[in-house]
């Protein structure tokens, strides 16, 4: 059965980023989106279930958005401190619903990275 996961690691301070809100999205052929699900990171920063899975998988377009600026400023970026980096989106396509999607992302203030992993 197919489903999608993810993960945030913290590379500036080299551990996982817990309490990272994402929001997932589909994009319509229109280009419009609708917000499927919203989730928040546990200790090891992943969620605690899959994003989409079962009869909600399907094939299409879909973003996440990592509020990375919302982590940075309570990890000690302090309430006044304006993040470089504030909302990540990450655009992708399902084109196979019986597989495993993983869209890992690395953060630091700066910069980010992410990828499909396995």
């Amino acid at each position: 059965m197919g489903r999608l996961t993810t993960h945030i690691l913290d590379t500036a301070n080299g551990s996982p980023a817990a309490g990272v809100r994402i929001d997932l999205l589909s994009v319509s052929p229109d280009g419009s989106l609708q917000v499927i699900a919203s989730v928040t990171t546990n200790n090891d920063g992943r969620c605690d279930e899959p994003l989409l899975e079962g009869d909600a998988f399907s094939p299409g377009v879909y973003e996440l958005r990592f509020y990375v600026g919302e982590y940075f400023s309570g990890a000690g970026g302090g309430a006044a401190s304006q993040a470089f980096l504030d909302i990540v989106p990450v655009r992708f396509g399902i084109s196979a619903a019986d597989e495993h999607y993983h869209v890992p992302l690395l953060i630091s203030p700066f910069g980010y990275s992410t990828y499909r992993g396995s």
